[in-house]
């Protein structure tokens, strides 16, 4: 990594927000790097603070949060918010600021894209209002700017399409529309908040390659954000798994599938479908902590079926596994118990290999 540009660098971000039961800590001191031209996607289950890292990081986030502390570091290269190109805090710069880089360099694709989109309002306009507002076009440029757009995310019949509302599509059209908004003024960071979630597996599959090639033709930078691993394999280089508000495994994609090290992402790895096995399908026991009361130990301690005396007493920190892959696992200090990876995940790692292997020899 020493090589690529770092585009954004989140240190010790603490994020909470009051509720009506007290203060819920939401985020935990996230560490995280993201690098120019990398798909990074971040994986763990409901509540585990994926979604509300990435709306920190657009400045989205609800009016009842408190920054307890951290930063989130933007490289601004065309000095729109500094004087000069310098790494401006996203967690301190004025929404006036901010403005100027939400969705022109930093863009977000939302879950569910219906509630996306103004249900009254013709999708053409839609997009071409963004060209118009943001970049200052004429609207006949923006109409056409947004046609070619249309095209570039596989809307067919963009002319006719132009004028038709959000309910005239279907779920993987509209998500294509949400696309093509995301990519109007030509943002650098794309932010992709579980855009297949709502589709079918199929139409799934559809956007997640058209997203892999509009990555590759614009060099977009991506943070991928799933509970799905399944999905993570045909499109990340990185991986950060998210549990209880904190990144507790981080690596290549090749690490985290063939080398995990905490039991959290070895659960997560056992509990995805297969169909080349009739395994019965792992279930994580239990369920996530309550953030308004953080534990004392390591978060997932409770649930794991390897826990140490000492998950329950003090947090662990972050070891390093290699130079890109780090694991925040009490079983990676020198003198835990020696545990390998369970053997529903072994096995799913060799299947998974013959099956590259089958494919790279039919290639040939």
């Amino acid at each position: 990594m020493e090589n690529r540009q770092k585009i954004l660098e989140i240190r010790e971000l603490d994020i909470s927000f009051r509720t009506q039961q007290g203060k819920l800590n939401a985020i935990r001191g996230v560490n995280l790097d993201l690098y120019k031209g990398e798909t990074l996607a971040i994986v763990g289950e409901s509540g585990s603070g994926k979604s509300v890292t990435a709306r920190a990081i657009i400045g989205i986030l609800a009016k009842n949060s408190i920054h307890n502390g951290g930063t989130i570091n933007y490289y601004d290269e065309e000095a729109l918010v500094s004087k000069t190109p310098q790494y401006v805090d996203l967690m301190q710069i004025e929404e006036e600021d901010f403005h100027k880089l939400r969705g022109t360099k930093i863009s977000m694709i939302f879950q569910d894209p219906m509630s996306s989109l103004n249900p009254i309002m013709k999708v053409g306009t839609q997009i071409s209002e963004a060209l118009y507002l943001k970049m200052g076009m004429t609207k006949a440029d923006a109409k056409n700017r947004a046609l070619e757009l249309m095209k570039e995310v596989g809307i067919p019949e963009p002319e006719k399409r132009f004028f038709q509302y959000p309910f005239q599509f279907s779920g993987g059209m509209r998500q294509r529309i949400v696309i093509a908004i995301a990519l109007a003024n030509d943002a650098e960071i794309l932010i992709c908040d579980e855009p297949t979630t709502a589709l079918d597996v199929t139409i799934q599959a559809q956007i997640l390659e058209l997203i892999n090639r509009i990555k590759k033709e614009r060099n977009l930078t991506i943070i991928f954000i799933t509970h799905d691993l399944g999905v993570v394999a045909n499109i990340a280089e990185r991986v950060a798994v998210m549990y209880a508000g904190q990144i507790i495994e981080i690596g290549d994609v090749n690490d985290i599938y063939y080398d995990s090290r905490h039991p959290y992402t070895w659960a997560l790895l056992s509990a995805m479908p297969d169909l080349d096995t009739d395994e019965k399908l792992f279930a994580i026991p239990g369920t996530p902590p309550d953030l308004h009361f953080p534990p004392a130990g390591d978060a997932f301690a409770p649930r794991n079926q390897y826990a140490l005396q000492v998950d329950f007493e003090e947090e662990p920190p972050m070891f390093q596994v290699s130079e890109s892959h780090f694991a925040k696992t009490w079983l990676m200090h020198e003198y835990a118990p020696k545990v390998v990876q369970p053997i529903a995940v072994t096995r799913r790692n060799d299947r998974h290999k013959e099956l590259i292997k089958e494919k790279n020899n039919g290639n040939k």
